[in-house]
């Protein structure tokens, strides 16, 4: 039997089974630039220490029940010029964690708010911190659902317990029967405890009426606002709907000239979340329509009345 059969059973023992995976590497290196038995050590265990925290952040990850794999690195931030680069990669940082500070992100359809809140929790699985996403109206649901099942308090303890909790699309519909009480007390439980993030199409002060009892406002929304981050994202373009503002600026060498792109560029942002549906200069036209822009509209017909006779 080699030394490092009888190895095995010591290393699991010590749940340090890891370590076989580069024990042979590390031996050879020592032996070939004549390692000192402290580096070689250091190394080893080194090795072990990188696994297990790739193993660990996988978990936390996977745990955070994140919709899309988005990042920081990912984000554009150019596409759109108010999402506020400096104070987004300063949350970054993690350090409002520690603080146990609250991000509330605010803005319309398409902006961004989604991917930011989930690049954040990935930050925060990275520098240790246990994380979780959910969609506001499902974690409601959940909290109905285990009122009637009577597992109400081990359901809220899966909102209550995590370093950072993800709430997207707060307010996207209104909160009926016990709503308004389970989101305070998620609200109540986390207040100087635990980093709350929320977002919102709602600006901040349309959050009030969603409790629908004006004291439950007051103090829900006092815990929210007290240590709160609050990034307003306004709607200078929408990055789902980026692709067809550039190929659309990219026509104005056909003929229709800057200032017909400029009023594409800041046309109104409210149809932002209906132009996927469309295609083409027909989903222009409606956009253009929809938010009165004659200048717009008068761009886009000819964009695809040139369109039309490069068919012919």
């Amino acid at each position: 039997m080699s030394p490092t059969d009888e190895l095995i059973p010591m290393l699991k023992k010590l749940r340090l089974s890891g370590v076989l995976q580069s024990l042979q590497l590390r031996t050879q290196q020592a032996v070939d630039d004549n390692l000192s038995h402290s580096e070689f050590l250091y190394r080893l265990l080194g090795d072990e220490v990188e696994r297990r925290d790739s193993k660990q952040l996988s978990q936390r990850v996977r745990r955070a029940s994140f919709e899309h794999a988005r990042t920081l690195e990912d984000f554009d931030f150019h596409f759109n010029a108010s999402v506020p680069k400096a104070k987004v990669l300063e949350l970054g940082t993690c350090s409002f964690l520690e603080r146990h500070d609250n991000v509330l992100i605010v803005g319309p359809t398409g902006v961004g708010k989604s991917h930011l809140a989930q690049a954040l929790g990935h930050r925060a699985c990275r520098a240790g911190f246990s994380a979780l996403y959910v969609g506001a109206h499902e974690m409601l649901m959940q909290l109905r659902a285990a009122r009637g099942e009577g597992s109400y308090d081990k359901r809220l303890l899966r909102f209550t317990s995590p370093d950072l909790l993800i709430i997207d699309d707060l307010g996207l519909r209104g909160l009926t029967q016990d709503e308004p009480m389970d989101l305070y007390e998620v609200v109540r439980q986390r207040y100087e405890r635990r980093s709350t993030v929320i977002t919102s199409n709602r600006s901040i002060k349309e959050w009030p009426p969603l409790f629908g009892d004006p004291l439950m406002a007051s103090a829900a929304m006092d815990r929210l606002l007290h240590h709160a981050h609050v990034l307003v994202i306004e709607c200078w373009r929408s990055s789902r709907s980026a692709g067809f503002w550039s190929s659309t600026r990219s026509s104005r060498s056909a003929g229709f000239g800057s200032s017909a792109g400029a009023g594409i560029e800041s046309s109104q942002c409210k149809t932002a979340s209906l132009l996927p549906r469309l295609r083409g200069a027909e989903r222009g036209r409606w956009a253009a329509e929809s938010s009165g822009d004659a200048q717009l509209f008068l761009a886009l017909r000819c964009a695809r009345d040139s369109s039309a006779m490069r068919l012919r």
